[in-house]
């Protein structure tokens, strides 16, 4: 039997994802689920982006502040909770759409989560060790044996990062080398059309900028200190992300309110960098130019066009 695809609408922050695949899913009868590792947290609106009340109204969408923020969501979680977002929209007789920049997650969908069978209990429990000492310092060891992978796991995922360094220790393989020797999973019964929405570098940055420039202006330092009045830095993973860490080290006087601006701004542009050449190198996308068009709705349009040729295919 014929395996029924789905469409995936990917790209770097602050290109427009969320607009264009709302575009979409009016087009489509979709309904949207979020492909973000951030904006699955309640009480985090501002600083991850999430769609705003009006877009929630115009389009379903699926995980997006479903969890706490001192939870932790794997990879691997998350692709079991997609999988039964996608079985009750069909369900529903309505088209899902995969939405986001989580690169990892995308990987966890058509290739599963990397895992080895070697284990050696030893070396896990030396890492385990070292990672309670200095977790910042295991990290480092992880992006000096692959720079690629080690941008991608976050700091406070000490399963993943110590699993990702027995493996290397155990193998001489780093992440990204097990991960090229994957192929799609079969047991993830799915197909996946997945479009990059991509524009000029330069024009991408200076979105990037003036979308901080106006979330900080938006109340992201009081969404802040209201999380950090329920939960501390330590407890809340998610405070570790780009923008909330740097408010946290503005609200203790580390940086001024012009350098937490520049700082974001030079994190997010290196993180929107990586987002597309991992989605360029692993995830086989159609990429669209969304400066090409003239309108939102044209680029649906475009993307309508592939999708309707990639289910005929």
């Amino acid at each position: 039997m014929k395996v029924k695809p789905i469409l995936a609408i990917v790209g770097p922050t602050a290109v427009g994802k969320t607009s264009v695949a709302i575009a979409v899913a009016q087009k489509v009868k979709g309904e949207i689920i979020g492909l973000d590792s951030r904006q699955l947290y309640r009480g985090m609106p501002i600083g991850t982006a999430q769609p705003s009340a009006g877009e929630l109204e115009l389009i379903p969408h699926h995980l997006i502040a479903i969890r706490e923020p001192h939870e932790i969501v794997s990879a691997g979680e998350y692709s079991t909770l997609v999988k039964e977002c996608i079985a009750e929209i069909r369900m529903r007789g309505k088209e899902p759409i995969i939405c986001g920049g989580a690169s990892l997650y995308l990987e966890a969908l058509t290739k599963g989560i990397f895992e080895d069978s070697t284990a050696d209990l030893k070396i896990r429990e030396k890492l385990n060790e070292e990672y309670d000492q200095d977790p910042a310092a295991l990290l480092k060891k992880l992006q000096g044996i692959d720079s690629e992978y080690g941008h991608i796991v976050h700091i406070n995922n000490k399963k993943r990062l110590v699993r990702a360094l027995e493996i290397f220790e155990l193998t001489g393989k780093s992440p990204t080398e097990h991960f090229n020797s994957q192929t799609i999973n079969p047991s993830t019964n799915h197909h996946f059309c997945v479009i990059l929405l991509s524009m000029d570098k330069q024009d991408l940055e200076t979105r990037i900028c003036n979308r901080t420039k106006k979330m900080l202006a938006n109340s992201w330092i009081e969404e802040t200190k209201a999380l950090l009045e329920k939960y501390s830095e330590g407890e809340v993973h998610a405070l570790d992300s780009i923008g909330y860490h740097q408010i946290c080290k503005y609200l203790v006087g580390e940086y001024t309110l012009e350098e937490v601006e520049e700082e974001i701004i030079l994190r997010t542009r290196q993180y929107a960098k990586r987002q597309l050449t991992w989605f360029r190198n692993r995830s086989n996308p159609i990429e669209i130019d969304v400066e090409q068009f003239e309108s939102v709705h044209n680029i649906a349009d475009e993307i309508f066009t592939i999708w309707k040729k990639y289910k005929s295919s």
